[in-house]
């Protein structure tokens, strides 16, 4: 491998400041990393930043908030870009709602797409290998 990756943080976007945190490290290594933005811009062009609309997403009952979805899916191509782009997806799988290494859906079709452009990827924390039959 090149000493110099071009690395995507992939994660829930929970875990968007250590995504930061970890970027910063990598880039001092002198990798080039991206990550999900730290802010969207809306349709009227104003912006708002990623993490207050996952809270206002994740708050969401109604199906005839549109935006939120529409955010979503603009937001999700963008990143599989980011994926194709890479030579590397790390997968940020930090502990969230009492899952340790959670891995969410949308992260986990990003690992799909990674293996499937036959990215090299690599885990954050390990993942807890328990199976219930």
């Amino acid at each position: 491998m090149n000493s110099k990756l071009k690395i995507t943080i992939c994660g829930s976007i929970a875990f968007h400041d250590e995504m930061i945190a970890v970027k910063n490290k990598l880039e001092s290594m002198g990798h080039i990393v991206d990550l999900p933005p730290i802010e969207i811009t809306l349709n009227d062009g104003s912006k708002m930043l990623v993490k207050k609309y996952y809270e206002i997403r994740k708050n969401s009952e109604n199906d005839g908030d549109g935006w939120i979805w529409d955010e979503k899916e603009k937001a999700m191509m963008a990143h599989f870009k980011k994926v194709e782009w890479s030579d590397v997806v790390l997968i940020l799988n930090c502990d969230k709602n009492n899952i340790a290494g959670y891995i969410g859906g949308n992260t986990l079709m990003e690992m799909g797409l990674a293996f499937f452009l036959n990215k090299k990827g690599i885990l954050y924390r390990k993942i807890p290998l328990i199976f219930v039959f």
